[in-house]
């Protein structure tokens, strides 16, 4: 149990900080036991009675009744996360919004062939690109230039917290990394996904500091040719009604104080 509770303290944290209370949270992962009992470890539908999701998730059976008339919320990506995640990686991973050396662009306004109107277009038409623009230029995500050019900020395309396309992240990519270890553990011969992590204590905090440095930029470079590559395998792959997956891959960096017992001398 001691490997869950240290993964659900920052959690309970972050639920406790946000006004999130205990029965609250109960409530929802007694419906979270319920639901994966039915649909992930039953996947036979005749064996989904009240009394075999009881025994195996430990909710009584008058609660499991309740739960299956309550009205299930649906997990749906914010249109906004989807535009704004395809517009930046085109932006970062093809020609001719990108140039030579593979960085983004500085694009002007207009309707040109390589504007960041058109840009926009290319991805959807059912949002104008001067309220895009508009909100990417409150949270940061872009800059004009002297040249009334609009450049992208890589660094800065981190959601404003608290708005939908954050809280998506956060659970897809929590809820991802969570699968793939899950899947680790239980796999019975060789691990199916990449979960791997450098790890140092002890350490003098400008040298942390150094290494969070040298990380952000690694990992920074690694997304950006595994989306090119993305961008060029996928290209003329659309196939209607032919089955689909998805890859998350994530990079993750985390920095605190030591809490152990120091060097021995």
């Amino acid at each position: 149990m001691t490997p869950l509770a240290r993964l659900l303290r920052p959690l309970v944290r972050l639920a406790i900080r946000a006004g999130i209370t205990f029965p609250v949270l109960e409530d929802l992962l007694r419906g979270l036991f319920v639901d994966v009992a039915q649909n992930d470890i039953l996947p036979d539908t005749k064996s989904r009675t009240d009394s075999r999701i009881s025994l195996l998730s430990g909710v009584h059976r008058k609660e499991i009744r309740r739960l299956r008339l309550a009205p299930q919320a649906l997990l749906e990506t914010p249109p906004i996360v989807t535009i704004a995640s395809q517009i930046i990686a085109l932006w970062l991973g093809r020609a001719p919004w990108m140039d030579a050396d593979g960085y983004p662009r500085p694009l002007p306004r207009g309707d040109a062939e390589t504007s960041f109107d058109s840009l926009v277009e290319s991805v959807t038409k059912d949002m104008r690109p001067r309220a895009i623009l508009d909100s990417w230029l409150a949270d940061g995500i872009v800059t004009v230039d002297a040249d009334d050019h609009i450049c992208l900020n890589q660094a800065a395309f981190v959601p404003a917290p608290g708005q939908a396309a954050q809280l998506f992240y956060f659970g897809r990519n929590l809820g991802d990394h969570i699968a793939a270890a899950s899947a680790n553990i239980t796999a019975p011969g060789v691990p199916p996904f990449l979960d791997r992590s450098l790890h140092y204590d002890r350490l003098p905090h400008d040298v942390a500091d150094k290494l969070a440095e040298i990380g952000r930029v690694a990992a920074q470079k690694m997304l950006l040719e595994v989306n090119r590559a993305a961008l060029r395998l996928t290209e003329g792959t659309d196939q209607p009604n032919q089955p689909t997956r998805r890859v998350n891959l994530g990079v993750y960096l985390f920095i605190d104080d030591d809490t152990g017992p120091g060097p021995t001398p």
